[in-house]
């Protein structure tokens, strides 16, 4: 099991995506469409068109990574941003949810102590 420190945000993009991109295409999704830096160590986070496949990437200090994940049956919930924007930040916690296929309107989550960042 891969551990990422707490500071890796995960950026979800909200428009499907060629599951035939690589590396270059991916990280210019990632610049470009969600105006994020590619290589902030950060997760990127791309659904095809039908939502049974999912693509990660992540740089990690010396070069990217892409995790990829096709499902056998069923779909990935699709996610809109506001104002139906290219990405959305999720928490790690909501990215392992989508990705086990756990219904994110269906669940709730017990209030938590948050730390305002001004």
């Amino acid at each position: 099991m891969l551990m990422l420190p707490a500071s890796v945000k995960v950026f979800l993009c909200t428009q499907p995506t060629d599951m035939r991109c690589g590396f270059n295409k991916l990280s210019m999704l990632a610049e470009h469409m969600m105006q994020q830096d590619p290589l902030a160590g950060h997760l990127f986070v791309f659904f095809n068109k039908v939502g049974d496949k999912c693509k990660i990437l992540w740089w990690d200090r010396t070069g990217y990574a892409i995790w990829y994940k096709r499902l056998e049956e069923g779909t990935f919930e699709r996610l809109q941003g506001p104002d139906q924007g290219m990405s959305l930040e999720i928490d790690m916690a909501k990215l392992s949810w989508i990705l086990e296929g756990i219904d994110l309107f269906k669940t709730r989550r017990r209030k938590r102590y948050e730390r305002k960042i001004s």
